[in-house]
C-alpha cells in the first residue's frame, strides 16, 4: 500500500470517483481509514462531475471521506455570469456553500483537460438557460458532447472549448479577451478553497481545431501540445495575448500568496452589489479583511459602498470615499 499510494493519490490524474462502483462512498471511507493510519497528511481529492448536491456528498461527515472536492459547479457558473453579464446565479449558489468541518475544503478550478461540465449546473439553473448557454457558445465556435437519454432524446453533457474562447466573442479584441479572462480567474483566486489553474489557461491558449481534426475527438480542442521554443517566444513577446495573460495572471497569483486573508480556512462572505457586480470578502483570525469587487459587464459601474477604504492591490490605487468606479471587466482587491 505504502509503495503505490503516492502515485495513486498524489498524481496528476486519477479515475473519477463516481465512476468506480455504485458503492463509491464505502471505497472512499476505506481509503481514508487506511491513509489516515499509513500516511497521515495525504489528501484525498474526489473528482465527481455530477450535480452539486451529489458532489458535496463526498465530504462525508467531514472526517471520513474526501479532504477536498472538485468544485465542478464553479466553471460553468462563472462562464454563465460573464456571458450573461449577471452575477446573480453565481452569487445565489455561492452564498449557500458550507463545509462539514474545518478539515475539508474546495478544490476550485475553471478549466481542465476535459470540457466544461454541464451536469453540475442542473438544479442550479433552469434547463432552458443551460441550453441557451450551449447555443451561444456553439455560435462562437465551441464544440459540445452529448449524452443519450432513456426516452430517446439527448442532452448536452459538456462544452469543449478553451476557457479563453468560452468567455469571449470571435470579434473581441485581445485587450477585451484578456480582461474577461483575468476577471474570471480573479474570481477563482478569491473563492474559499484551494485554486488550481490549467496549463492551457495560464498559457492563454485558444481553440485547437487542428487538434480536433487530427485526433478525432472534441476534447482535443483544449489539449494542444507545444514546442517549448514556440511558447517561450510568445511569452517573451509583449505584443501577444499569451504574454499578457501569463504575466497578469502570474501577478495575481503572487499577490494572492502574499495575503493571508485568502487562506482556505479563513472566513468569506459573497453578495451582489448589483446584478453585474459581485463582492467577495475574506477575513482572517486577526480581523484583517480583504474585499474583492468584480464587474462582469461591458459597462462602467459606479457603486456606492460605505466604510470601504484602503488600497486596491491590483491597480495600486488608494480607495477614498464611498463611490467606487469599476471599468468594464475590472477587478479590485481592496485592503
Amino acid at each position: 500500500m505504502s509503495a503505490w499510494m503516492p502515485l495513486a493519490l498524489c498524481g496528476k490524474s486519477r479515475e473519477k470517483a463516481a465512476s468506480i462502483w455504485k458503492k463509491t462512498h464505502l471505497i472512499i471511507k476505506l481509503l481514508r481509514s487506511i491513509i489516515d493510519n499509513v500516511a497521515p497528511g495525504t489528501v484525498i481529492i474526489t473528482e465527481t462531475n455530477v450535480p452539486h448536491k451529489d458532489n458535496i456528498a463526498y465530504f462525508g461527515a467531514g472526517d471520513d471521506e474526501a479532504h477536498m472536492v472538485y468544485q465542478f459547479s464553479l466553471p460553468p457558473l462563472v462562464l454563465h455570469a460573464v456571458q450573461k453579464q449577471n452575477v446573480e446565479a453565481l452569487c445565489a449558489w455561492a452564498q449557500n456553500l458550507t463545509l462539514p468541518s474545518s478539515n475539508t475544503t474546495w478544490f476550485n478550478f475553471l478549466a481542465s483537460h476535459d470540457g466544461i461540465g454541464l451536469n453540475p449546473l442542473r438544479g442550479l439553473l433552469p434547463e432552458s438557460e443551460i441550453l441557451e448557454l450551449v447555443e451561444a457558445l456553439q455560435q462562437e465556435g465551441a464544440l459540445v458532447n452529448w449524452k443519450n437519454n432513456p426516452d430517446g432524446t439527448r442532452s448536452p453533457y459538456e462544452i469543449n472549448v478553451t476557457y479563453m474562447d468560452a468567455l469571449s466573442r470571435r470579434e473581441s479584441s485581445d485587450e477585451e479577451r484578456c480582461a474577461r479572462f483575468i476577471l474570471a480567474h480573479a474570481i477563482l483566486l478569491s473563492f474559499p478553497g484551494v485554486p488550481a489553474i490549467y496549463i492551457q489557461s495560464i498559457l492563454g491558449s485558444r481553440n485547437d481545431y487542428a487538434g480536433v481534426e487530427k485526433l478525432g475527438y472534441n476534447r482535443a480542442i483544449n489539449r494542444k501540445k507545444y514546442h517549448s521554443k514556440e511558447i517561450t517566444r510568445e511569452l517573451n513577446d509583449e505584443a501577444t495575448l499569451r504574454h499578457a495573460v501569463y504575466h497578469e495572471l502570474s501577478r495575481l497569483i503572487t499577490l494572492r500568496r502574499s495575503h493571508n486573508e485568502f487562506h482556505p480556512d479563513n472566513n468569506f462572505t459573497i453578495d451582489t452589489i448589483n446584478s453585474s457586480v459581485m463582492r467577495i470578502q475574506r477575513s482572517n483570525a486577526d480581523g484583517n479583511c480583504l474585499t474583492g469587487l468584480f464587474n462582469v459587464s461591458k459597462n462602467i459601474q459606479h457603486v456606492n459602498i460605505t466604510n470601504l477604504h484602503g488600497r486596491d492591490l491590483i491597480s495600486e490605487v488608494d480607495i477614498l470615499g464611498n463611490e467606487i468606479t469599476l471599468r468594464p471587466w475590472q477587478v479590485m482587491w481592496i485592503k
